[in-house]
């Protein structure tokens, strides 16, 4: 039986929660055994972090300590796959940039707080968006610093509304990668539960993470 870790916590306004409860039943169909931890202490057993299949994280801000970081960097890039969304990984840690390094990103800014915008797929043949055609989110909209690393599936492209300069910007949204042997993948979408309304976005987080698993 495969096994994953979903861990939650950190700056609650990402209702971390209500996001991982989203997601823990389809990876029990999928024949997981799922241990639910809202505690980054449960990344301190190096050893049993690195016979995993897969983490999935969400838990914006916070701090990594040095053991926990180096206990989840060292098991992903020994294969153990990691997906996430929004803050939950793409927010988290902020004075941790190795973790970031890993990621391939890390949020910058939401212009405009939570606004209308397209999510535009552009690589239709890659298995995790195969099928999707270009949908509509209201939501925050993350503007980030991205590893030019990334292999890009999904992008949306700022108006400027909020702040001219950034005008016509394309921006990542859904990115796969990988660190060492390990599968990396992201969604910058899923600031509230409710993103996953959007039978689009649970689509990709499905596909995301079984592709990143080991």
């Amino acid at each position: 039986m495969k096994s994953a870790l979903v861990i939650w916590g950190g700056w609650d306004g990402h209702k971390p929660k209500e996001c991982v409860d989203r997601f823990i039943p389809f990876l029990r169909q999928q024949g997981y055994d799922v241990e639910v931890s809202d505690t980054l202490t449960s990344l301190e057993d190096e050893g049993k972090v690195a016979r995993l299949d897969l983490v999935v994280p969400c838990w914006t801000m916070g701090e990594l300590k040095g053991e926990q970081e180096k206990s989840l960097l060292n098991a992903v890039r020994g294969g153990v796959g990691i997906a996430g969304w929004h803050g939950g990984m793409g927010d988290a840690f902020r004075n941790q940039t190795g973790y970031q390094f890993m990621v391939g990103g890390q949020f910058a800014e939401h212009p405009g707080g939570c606004i209308d915008y397209t999510v535009n797929i552009i690589k239709k043949d890659d298995p995790i968006v195969a099928g999707l055609n270009d949908f509509s989110l209201h939501s925050e909209c993350y503007y980030m610093h991205v590893d030019p690393t990334n292999e890009v599936l999904a992008t949306t492209t700022f108006t400027g509304e909020q702040y001219p300069w950034i005008e016509g910007c394309v921006m990542p949204v859904v990115w796969k990668r990988s660190y060492g042997a390990g599968r990396v993948f992201y969604a910058s979408f899923g600031h509230q539960p409710e993103d996953f309304d959007a039978p689009e976005c649970t689509t990709i987080m499905h596909r995301g993470m079984l592709w990143a698993s080991r």
